[in-house]
C-alpha cells in the first residue's frame, strides 16, 4: 500500500498556487474551477488544496529549514523556529548520520506546516 493524495484546505486557490509553488519550487500539476481543486505532484504523491477539505498538518522536505524561510520571508507567520529535532544514528526513522532539523509556518491559508531537513552530523 502506498500514500496516493493528501488534501489541505485551502480557501484561495490562486493565493495558495503562488504561496505553494514558492515553498515547493514547482508548478501546479493541474486545477480545476469549479469545483475548486489544485494539484501539486510531490515525488508521485498528489497534493490537493481543496476549499472543502479540512485543515491538514503536513510535514514537507526541504534542503534546508533556514534557507526555505528565507525563500517565503515575509509571506508567512513563523509558528516554531527552526530547532534541532532529533540526531539519526541509525535509520530507523531518517537517515543514519543525520541531523533532523524543523520548523513550523503558516501557509497562505492560515494552516500550519511543517519544514523538515536532514543535514550530516
Amino acid at each position: 500500500m502506498n500514500l496516493i493524495q493528501v488534501a489541505q484546505h485551502a480557501d484561495d486557490l490562486d493565493r495558495a498556487s503562488e504561496f505553494y509553488a514558492l515553498l515547493l519550487q514547482i508548478e501546479p500539476s493541474a486545477k480545476f474551477d469549479p469545483p475548486g481543486l489544485l494539484f501539486f505532484d510531490l515525488d508521485g504523491v498528489r497534493l490537493l488544496l481543496d476549499r472543502s477539505a479540512p485543515s491538514a498538518l503536513l510535514f514537507l522536505g526541504v534542503d534546508n529549514v533556514y534557507v526555505a524561510l528565507e525563500r517565503l520571508y515575509g509571506l508567512v507567520e513563523i509558528v516554531t523556529a527552526p530547532h534541532l529535532i532529533f540526531s539519526h544514528e541509525d535509520d530507523t526513522l531518517g537517515p543514519a548520520g543525520h541531523d533532523e532539523w524543523q520548523a513550523f509556518i503558516k501557509d497562505s491559508e492560515g494552516n500550519t506546516v511543517g519544514l523538515i531537513a536532514f543535514q550530516r552530523h
